[in-house]
Order: C-alpha cells, then structure tokens, then sequence
C-alpha cells in the first residue's frame, strides 16, 4: 500500500522517482504484482500498476541492448532468467523487463511487451504478440501471428484478457480490452474489439455481446450488412456457432475442434 501511494504520488506531481517506480517494474517482472486481477466481481484493474509502467517509460532512457549477436537501442531491457522460471523461449522470441512469464511457458519467436501477465503451461507460437498489460491465463494457446492489443492508456482502462485454456486461432486479432472466456475457441483471422459485435447464433434468435466472449464458446468470422446512404455494405463481426464439449477438448488442434462443428479447414 505504501508504494502504490508513492506511485499515485509521482503521478499527480509529475516527479520521477526512481526507486519506486523500479521496485514496481520490478515487482511485475516477478509476477508479484499484475495490472489485473480476476475476483469474485470478475476483473479489477490495478490503476497504480500501469501508472507505475507509464512513469517507467518516462525514466529510462534510449540505451543499446546486447543479446549474444544481437544488438537493439531500446529503454526497455529484455528478461532474463528463463532456466530459473522454467520458461522456453525459442530464438529470436522476446520478452521485456516488467513482463512475466509462468513456468511452462513456450515462447516461440514471438513478442510479449512489459505489463504482460502469461498463465502456466501457455504456447505462445510463432510471431504471435502479447501486448502491453494483456492478460494471458493458464493453458492458453496463441497459434501463428496472434495479435493481442496492448492497453496501456489511459490507466484505469481494461487490458485485453484471455482466460485460462482459450484457444486463439492463426492470425486472430483481439485488441481494446475484449476478454475472451475461459475455454473459449477463435477461430483464424476473427478480429474482436470492442465495437464488433459477438453474436450467437445457435439459438432461434440472435444474442448479440460486445466486448466479451462467453465461455467455451466456439467463435467465427462473420459479416452483418448495414444500410448507408451510399447502400448496403458488410460489416465485421464474429459469430458463436457452437460451445466446447468434452470431447471438444480432447482434440488435438483446432482444425479437429472447427471439424465437429462441419466447419471446412
């Protein structure tokens, strides 16, 4: 409670601290703070976390970074220590300082940026990116070219959350702070934001979400037609077309789960 208040302090005054504002940054590299946290009122964001991120940028300055053969020119140092973690990160996959990274985690050559939170046992495959404070759970799949929106500003914002064994489909975008359910499948090449409508479709009428995927629900691309003056156009959006059984989750990869459901691949 002391350094958030130090840290709420530095804010209002404009005033850079280092001490605590590297304690912070320090904290969050570890796991020991996280800029979200799920209770039983569903997720709380930690507003002096991402404060304490936003006054880190302020303080450090553009430095050269060398990694064995790589050089990069950066304020942000890389993490480190991922035989201690029980991390495998595959060259020339990435993460920063301030981030964290739970044991078993797979980072192929992909990115996770500071602020980021990744559950135990998640793959994060190949040129996926995990933005800045999205929140990653347990058992997550990120396949090929994920894109995670990073949410950083302003601080009382909500991050992008995955929750625990979601699978995210090669090329799927989830940006603005949309939270994907526990269990959930997205398909490839879904884009989900805050303003493109989730609808489910298995039932007699349409029920439409915005913002949030429901559990285990399975989630594809879709077009709706909007009327404008110039005519009729088709607008993205995303459409639940069936929920994760139990012999859903013992397929092997999403090609089998989108196969259950008649879905070609």
């Amino acid at each position: 409670m002391e350094l958030e208040g130090r840290i709420d302090e530095l804010w209002e005054t404009g005033e850079l601290d280092a001490a605590p504002i590297e304690e912070s940054i320090a904290l969050l590299d570890a796991g020991d703070v996280r800029v979200a946290e799920r209770g039983a009122a569903g997720w709380t964001v930690n507003e002096w976390v991402k404060k304490a991120i936003l006054l880190y940028f302020r303080l450090r300055k553009v430095e050269r970074v060398e990694v064995g053969d790589l050089e990069f020119l950066d304020k942000i140092p890389v993490k480190r220590n991922y035989a201690d973690l029980g991390v495998r990160v595959v060259p020339p996959g990435v993460a920063r300082h301030g981030s964290f990274l739970s044991e078993g985690v797979v980072l192929m050559p992909g990115f996770v940026n500071i602020g980021a939170w990744v559950g135990p046992r998640t793959m994060i495959d190949t040129w996926a990116t995990v933005g800045s404070c999205a929140q990653i759970g347990a058992d997550v799949h990120l396949s090929g070219g994920v894109g995670i929106g990073g949410v950083l500003e302003p601080p009382q914002a909500r991050p992008v959350i995955v929750e625990d064994g979601a699978f995210i489909g090669s090329r799927a975008v989830i940006v603005e702070g949309v939270v994907v359910g526990e269990g959930a499948v997205i398909a490839p090449n879904v884009v989900l934001s805050a303003s493109v409508p989730v609808i489910d479709v298995t039932g007699p009428e349409p029920v439409e979400h915005r913002g949030h995927v429901p559990p285990r629900s399975v989630v594809l691309p879709g077009t709706r037609t909007k009327a404008y003056p110039a005519g009729n156009y088709d607008l993205p959006c995303a459409l639940i077309v069936g929920a994760r059984s139990a012999s859903t989750d013992r397929k092997t990869s999403l090609n089998d789960v989108l196969r259950e459901f008649e879905i070609a691949t």
